[in-house]
């Protein structure tokens, strides 16, 4: 009898102890019933025009049709991604309002802006890496440069008289900009927009005359004549430009910085329905006509399990910050 009993206890105790779990399952999965029953907002949080505009857009017409819901895209922009991303933070996690992230707003933003309004981990369930890109370093044709060295030549005789443009405070293209300015030892204005479109305008006009531009904005500007292409900031040539030498190899060692735009939802959405949600933009990102436009672009598609996103985030943030103090770079 007693070893009856004992049986039955450790029974109920594993029981109960698995108990939470199983019902976490259970609810996670009712929460796909009746999802999605209105619209979907997806909050860019960048400027349309640029890499995270395009993506987000492409991923949001997908879904509209995967989902058969709408999926209206929400620009919100500001300090390289922060405004629209503490935004998604605050949000309700029930499926209903996604964003994009970038390398900007989840991992070098942490080491820019001391009174940061959300935790890029905890305040996000992470769904899917959308691409990987370089950066491409361009000037207006009136610069008269045709490659790097040229390029420091100038700004060595010049110190201060140009600028460079970003998509913000604290982008990647900022933070490429400052490091090519530690590593060549020249100096430069740093003008930060509120996203890729804005500055391609005033880098058109040559209003300013260098930036280290996301590849899908700077590739068709150069195939344009409208931009000279010097180099791609990553560690290999890009696939869509691969003319253009990287940073390394016109002198520049160890110089090696490329971007990823993922998508995210609020902290503590259903994980059935974030997992719905990788597994359809993961499908989206396959169909040939975008893979055709990544290509063109040189991004590089993910598609990736959430918590593949979710160590690329923990991994780039200590990284990022070592490359945030060598290159000295500040908010401005």
């Amino acid at each position: 009898m007693r070893r009856t009993h004992l049986l039955l206890g450790t029974f109920l105790a594993l029981t109960l102890t698995h108990m939470p779990f199983a019902l976490a399952q259970d609810a996670s999965k009712d929460a796909l019933k009746d999802w999605p029953s209105k619209p979907i907002r997806y909050i860019v949080p960048f400027a349309p025009g640029g890499a995270t505009d395009m993506l987000g857009r492409m991923v949001a017409q997908g879904l509209s049709k995967s989902l058969n819901q709408s999926v209206v895209v929400d620009n919100k922009a500001g300090q390289g991604g922060s405004v629209g991303s503490s935004e998604l933070a605050k949000s309700k996690p029930d499926g209903y309002t996604l964003g994009g992230g970038t390398i900007s707003s989840h991992a070098l933003n942490v080491s820019l802006y001391p009174k940061l309004a959300y935790d890029p981990i905890k305040d996000f369930a992470p769904i899917t890496l959308l691409a990987a890109l370089p950066n491409v370093l361009v000037v207006h044709p009136s610069l008269n440069v045709k490659s790097v060295p040229e390029l420091i030549a100038l700004l060595k005789a010049n110190p201060d008289k140009y600028a460079f443009g970003s998509a913000g405070n604290g982008t990647s293209q900022h933070i490429s900009g400052e490091m090519f300015k530690l590593a060549t030892g020249t100096q430069m204005q740093h003008v930060p927009y509120r996203g890729s479109g804005p500055m391609m305008a005033d880098l058109l006009a040559s209003t300013i005359q260098i930036s280290f531009e996301n590849s899908n904005t700077a590739i068709p500007q150069i195939a344009g004549k409208k931009l000279i292409g010097l180099a791609v900031t990553s560690a290999k040539r890009s696939k869509a430009a691969p003319e253009l030498p990287t940073l390394q190899e016109a002198g520049l060692d160890g110089f090696d910085l490329s971007s990823w735009q993922a998508m995210f939802a609020p902290a503590g959405t259903p994980s059935a329905i974030v997992n719905r949600l990788q597994r359809d933009v993961a499908e989206i990102l396959k169909q040939p006509d975008n893979l055709k436009r990544l290509a063109e672009m040189g991004l590089e598609p993910g598609g990736g399990k959430p918590e593949e996103l979710a160590a690329l985030v923990a991994k780039d943030i200590p990284r990022l910050s070592e490359v945030v103090k060598r290159s000295g770079a500040k908010v401005d």
